[in-house]
């Protein structure tokens, strides 16, 4: 077993902890204020008696919304960090097994690892890290930062999804010319070039209601993303180690 080959096995080893499936269960926080506002609205209509503790419990749900908040960004970015430096891992890894591969065989793959090498300098320019602890305490603090920091992972994901695409398809073609079938799966859910002005201006119009979905499809989109590598990472770790 070569090196390059043990690398790969290692960078795929580091999915159970770079990419983290979220559950749907965080949009229950955009349950915490109405509660909060039903409670106000409670504590008035019943009068002074109710007034003190329902008023206590509104503002711990408050400040219960406001760490929840904080921690949900926190996951958010964070998890976007470690997959993309993981995968940048895999991919310099995945070149180099195949150009061992390719040597040991004598077939030029020269032209779909330029290619491969190519996007992976793209994303290390493009898919420079957040600060995840800053943005989550910002997003707390300023509201509009919030807005920002679901622009990229918006729009960070649809473009780190179609750079992936096609480098697993350079890498497909390089197998082949190893001599290697390696039929890439159809992806069940790709990642749509959503429209961030759009989304902003239904959340806003809707007084914060289409938030829900919004959030929804930030948690959803990765994990459908996470899905796809476990099954192509997969099948091409047993097709290096066949050779």
């Amino acid at each position: 077993m070569s090196l390059a080959i043990e690398n790969v096995r290692k960078d795929i080893r580091m999915r159970a902890e770079a990419d983290k499936m979220m559950s749907t269960a965080w949009l229950f926080i955009y349950i915490i204020p109405i509660v909060s506002i039903i409670l106000t609205v409670f504590s008035i209509a019943l009068g002074p008696a109710a007034f003190v503790p329902l008023m206590g419990l509104s503002w711990i749900l408050i400040f219960v919304s406001f760490i929840v908040q904080i921690v949900l960004i926190y996951k958010l970015v964070k998890r976007r960090n470690t997959h993309f430096r993981r995968q940048s891992f895999l991919f310099e890894d995945v070149v180099n097994a195949i150009r061992d591969l390719a040597a040991k065989k004598g077939v030029d793959v020269q032209i779909p690892i330029s290619s491969c090498e190519r996007i992976i300098r793209e994303a290390k320019a493009e898919e420079t890290e957040k600060n995840a602890v800053l943005w989550a305490i910002l997003s707390a603090i300023i509201f509009i930062a919030s807005w920002y920091v679901y622009y990229f992972l918006m729009k960070d994901f649809y473009k780190h999804e179609r750079r992936e695409d096609g480098f697993w398809e350079d890498i497909s073609r390089a197998l082949a010319a190893c001599g290697i079938t390696m039929p890439l799966p159809r992806r069940e859910a790709p990642i749509p070039d959503r429209s961030f002005i759009l989304y902003l201006i239904l959340t806003i119009i809707t007084l914060g209601i289409f938030g829900v979905y919004w959030l929804y499809v930030l948690i959803k989109d990765p994990n459908e993303h996470f899905k796809y590598h476990i099954i192509v990472e997969d099948q091409l770790l047993r097709q290096l180690e066949s050779v």
